[in-house]
């Protein structure tokens, strides 16, 4: 399994991953929970997966973090633990 990707992500990407924040109203409390979580270096599965934290979830794909969703929104892949 892949380890999730921090650095020299696409910039397309990045302001996707930036908007989807703002969207989403995302707090700095929020972050600071998905930064720990990042810290640790991950691994996540090849293919399409998530990881939920309070108020929010990340999706992905491989080593990639694609998107964010609300609470209530459904996720597709595997469960990231």
């Amino acid at each position: 399994m892949p380890n999730l990707r921090r650095a020299n992500l696409p910039e397309h990407l990045l302001r996707h991953l930036l908007t989807r924040m703002r969207e989403r109203s995302i707090s700095f409390q929020q972050l600071s929970e998905l930064a720990q979580w990042m810290d640790a270096e991950p691994e996540v599965p090849a293919g399409k997966w998530f990881k939920k934290f309070g108020g929010f979830t990340v999706c992905g794909e491989g080593e990639l973090m694609k998107t964010f969703l609300r609470s209530g929104q459904v996720p597709e892949g595997l469960e990231v633990i």
